[in-house]
């Protein structure tokens, strides 16, 4: 019987590299953790700018994102809810496609199969259920993909959620779920969403190994997205993967989250985030300097720099779109405004 691991899994709290890991990995891991932060960082700016439309800010979440993502292959997917809108940067897409998709411009709208990248989900849950078919989906046809889902811990009440692990774990789908837990569904705290102890709990009751992890530790994240990873492409079938931190940035730019979140827990854990928490781990460890940390944030800068530049250069999107697709014979009053 699948049991929950009820403590959460650290690796930085000590001087260990997970096996499997070599220096130019953790310095990856680095890149890419500094590519998502500067991302968001600069999206809220932009946002604020009048550049893009709300955004939902992922400040202090690239542990989960990167962590999670390392161990997949090019031939792996991932379906993103709207917390993940930037993960199609872990696989080279431009910051201009994503950027325009905040914007409502349609380039910003790619192909899933060029990335294998799902469309972000904005319904919660309803992109589980998707993972989990493509990943029965790769098992019928005898390839080793893996689907990565992830969700935030209010997802974990939705029926969508239930329907797509109960179908992952029956069908011993090649799926890895990953659990975004920051304590809050926007303002709805976790201990009015669910009388389980833990998320993770959720797993085991479908059957399937699940795992509770220090969301703010990438490589503990990395450890153990690496193992469920592994798992399914030996065809063991899924496991559910709880990343428990506390949400320290607003839900989004038109969220205040004065209302109900406590302020002093916030500064507390803004104190410890992950991408600093990840640095001073490689500076400990003779990894890391003062010169590649200004290098890896000043790539950062410039490829937002030149995001920004090019989604704004994009030509305005032909207003015959919005209604291409919708109508035969468009009525001639939509022609006329």
């Amino acid at each position: 019987m699948a049991q929950a691991a009820s403590e959460l899994r650290r690796v930085l709290d000590g001087d260990d590299v997970p096996a499997g890991l070599a220096e130019a990995d953790l310095l990856e891991i680095y890149r890419r953790m500094v590519l998502l932060r500067t991302y968001d960082e600069r999206s809220v700016v932009f946002h604020r700018q009048g550049r893009i439309g709300t955004y939902a800010i992922f400040w202090n979440h690239e542990a989960i994102q990167v962590g999670a993502t390392y161990p997949l292959g090019d031939d792996d997917w991932i379906f993103p809810s709207y917390r993940e809108s930037a993960i199609g940067l872990v696989r080279g897409m431009p910051p201009a496609t994503i950027l325009q998709w905040w914007r409502g411009h349609p380039s910003g709208w790619w192909s899933p199969a060029d990335w294998n990248v799902a469309s972000i989900c904005v319904p919660i849950a309803t992109h589980v259920p998707h993972a989990a078919g493509l990943a029965w989906g790769k098992k019928l046809r005898g390839e080793e993909a893996v689907a990565m889902a992830f969700f935030g811990d209010g997802a974990t009440s939705e029926g969508a959620f239930h329907e797509g692990v109960n179908f992952a774990a029956v069908t011993q789908a090649p799926a890895v779920f990953v659990l975004n837990n920051n304590g809050w569904a926007i303002s709805t705290p976790v201990e009015a969403q669910t009388r389980a102890a833990a998320l993770a709990d959720k797993g085991v009751g479908y059957g399937i190994p699940a795992v509770r992890v220090d969301g703010l530790d990438v490589l503990a994240v990395w450890e153990a997205a690496n193992e469920a990873v592994e798992r399914a492409r030996a065809g063991a079938g899924p496991t559910l993967i709880e990343a428990v931190h506390y949400r320290a940035a607003p839900h989004a730019t038109a969220d205040d989250p004065s209302a109900y979140i406590d302020a002093a827990r916030v500064e507390q854990e803004r104190a410890h985030e992950c991408v600093g928490r990840y640095e001073e781990f490689l500076r400990r460890a003779g990894h890391l300097n003062d010169e590649q940390v200004a290098a890896v944030r000043a790539e950062a800068e410039q490829q937002l720099r030149a995001g920004i530049a090019a989604a704004e250069a994009a030509p305005p999107p032909d207003p015959e779109l919005l209604f291409s697709n919708a109508y035969v014979d468009p009525p001639p009053s939509y022609r006329n405004g």
